[in-house]
């Protein structure tokens, strides 16, 4: 497996790899890691799709990418990716994935033509006060201080950010700044997270810390993301006959470790309606397990019932420590499944039923939701609350069978455990009806209206995630294993708690593909390339751009009189580095 960028690699088609038609396939969870993965055997690995079959917990794939209508209780999401144009495994997986919505096309044409006709960005990204503008103003208003803690921790090396918090690396100043207010709301970073994954997400989106505060930086599918992404691939993988086995925990994989050089799985066990069964693989039976899980001993509360905090056994995480214990480099899983405190928040699904509530919802964001268009552009977050507490409409209908009178707001927030403002509970206590409350009264609906309205002019499921930032943990190398590990014949882990080889950063469904493309090219060896990160870390360009918007746009003084900063001036005018310096007005002329 190798990695390579440009069209030369990108566009060719890898012949037939020797031996892959004596190979079976087996994939743990059907979440996009082992959708993307069965994909890669079948386009470029050309193994036929009844020799794979994906074992899952639950009765409907796609893992963290969900969108679903509860009977009872409503339309449900418990989360949302946001995607951009570089992740290049993601589009690479998808242009080739036959479109639902438009005939003759992929599932990336039908996604690049949306961002192209409707661009995505937000008119408000902040409010205070009830719904009034928070005034951020697209500024990071950055001191010098919080600007030379963001370039130590870009420069430093990974080893140094190991096992290290937010707050133990960036000073108090930072953290009450526009920037971490912007950050931590748009990727769910909390103060004790990983300094290491700050730094791996501040190399891996420079090129887009100029939209950051304005959310340009985003693309969003048409309809929620299992409608979106998640059926035209189970589909595609469907008519090339890929064997799923629904409601089947696998609890164990066996292998073979007597020589470190040549490690092998040997058997998968698994129970399906309480009956325990096994397989037996051979050299030429390959694994691909999806371990840890954001979505593990999710609670779905409804409208009247708050959603529950589940702390008892999970098997996703089960499996990993049952692994765990066979060899040092199958990696450490309590590192990140083993604080549910510190990794759990709490988001909550609201149906508005009553005509008022949107216009609310279009008073904050300047945009009719019933267009069909960007509405909020991401999140909106109320600066001043308590739970911290950040909602999106994305464009509507977000559900393909949702009433056209009816809008889909997705809310969540941090701080679950403190108490609302206008409800006199935690977030992680109240009911959907009670979460609608406190975000009427954040998007500054009249306090003697509100009640009504909540009670009857809207539906809501609260969803509890025990896990869900479970991979911002601090940690350290060896803590998630490889993708494969050294000596491994036939086993590879995939998905947000395998380590890849590249530069990339999980919480993506970048990484939850880039992982089985490394994983599925490296076992059958198969002779294109892998997509590399893309490089803007490594390009001036970029990393002027980011430096002159993270200033604000405000240039550098030259130090010393004015006929000694004249005379340096006159050093970079005419050159190609005083070409770049003017173009991203980095510094000022004397």
């Amino acid at each position: 497996m190798h990695y390579d960028a440009g069209n030369y690699e990108a566009f060719a088609r890898p012949r037939k790899p020797a031996g892959v038609d004596d190979k079976t396939a087996w994939f743990v969870g059907a979440g996009l890691a082992s959708l993307a993965g069965a994909a890669f055997l079948i386009r470029d690995g050309q193994m036929p799709g009844e020799k794979i079959t994906i074992f899952e917990e639950l009765d409907i794939p796609g893992g963290a990418l969900d969108g679903i209508k509860e009977p009872k209780k409503g339309f449900v999401i418990r989360g949302g990716r946001e995607m951009e144009n570089h992740f290049e495994c993601l589009w690479d997986l998808f242009r080739s994935i036959p479109s639902l919505e438009i005939d003759g096309a992929s599932v990336l044409d039908e996604f690049y033509w949306l961002n192209k006709d409707d661009p995505n960005f937000s008119l408000q990204r902040a409010t205070v006060n009830q719904g009034e503008d928070a005034h951020t103003d697209n500024k990071f208003n950055l001191d010098d201080k919080s600007q030379k803690d963001l370039v130590r921790i870009f420069l430093a090396t990974r080893e140094e950010m190991e096992n290290k918090r937010i707050n133990e690396v960036f000073s108090e100043e930072f953290l009450k700044g526009n920037f971490w207010l912007y950050w931590r709301t748009m990727f769910a970073f909390e103060e004790w997270h990983s300094a290491l994954e700050m730094k791996l997400y501040l190399h891996r989106f420079i090129h887009h810390i100029k939209g950051l505060p304005d959310l340009s930086t985003l693309k969003f599918t048409k309809y929620n993301q299992y409608e979106s992404l998640v059926l035209p691939l189970y589909r595609w993988l469907l008519d090339h006959g890929v064997n799923f086995q629904f409601s089947t925990t696998v609890t164990d994989v066996h292998f073979d470790l007597a020589d470190p050089a040549r490690k092998q799985a040997t058997r998968i066990d698994w129970v399906r309606d309480g009956k325990s069964e096994a397989t037996t693989l051979g050299p030429d039976d390959l694994v691909f397990m999806t371990i840890g899980s954001l979505t593990e001993n999710s609670d779905e509360g409804d409208h009247h019932t708050p959603a529950k905090l589940d702390r008892g056994p999970a098997p996703a995480w089960d499996l990993w420590r049952t692994l765990s214990t066979k060899d040092p480099s199958f990696g450490r899983p309590d590192v990140f499944g083993g604080n549910i405190d510190e990794t759990k928040w709490e988001s909550c699904t609201v149906t508005t039923l009553d005509q008022r509530i949107p216009e609310y919802i279009q008073k904050i964001t300047k945009r009719d939701p019933f267009s069909g268009k960007v509405v909020t552009g991401g999140i909106v977050t109320a600066k001043d609350s308590n739970w911290l507490m950040s909602w999106t409409v994305n464009r509507q209908p977000h559900f393909k069978n949702q009433p056209s009178d009816q809008i889909v707001v997705w809310v969540y927030g941090l701080f679950p455990d403190k108490v609302g403002d206008y409800v006199p509970k935690t977030m992680a206590e109240c009911t959907g009806e009670e979460i609608t409350r406190e975000w009427l009264y954040h998007m500054g609906v009249p306090t003697d209206e509100i009640d009504e309205l909540a009670a009857t002019g809207a539906k809501a499921v609260p969803c509890m995630m025990p896990y869900v930032t479970a991979f911002f943990m601090p940690r350290q190398a060896g803590d998630r294993p490889d993708v494969v590990p050294e000596g491994s014949v036939n086993f590879a882990f995939i998905g947000q708690f395998s380590e890849s080889p590249s530069r990339d950063c999980i919480f993506t469904t970048e990484y939850s593909v880039r992982t089985p493309m490394e994983a599925v090219y490296t076992l059958l060896d198969i002779e294109r390339a892998v997509p590399e990160v893309f490089s803007s870390t490594f390009d001036v360009r970029y990393l002027l751009n980011a430096t002159a918007r993270l200033r604000d746009g405000a240039e550098v003084e030259l130090p010393g009189p004015h006929f000694i900063r004249e005379k340096l001036y006159s050093k970079f005018e005419s050159n190609e580095v005083g070409k770049l310096l003017a173009e991203y007005k980095i510094i000022a002329e004397p």
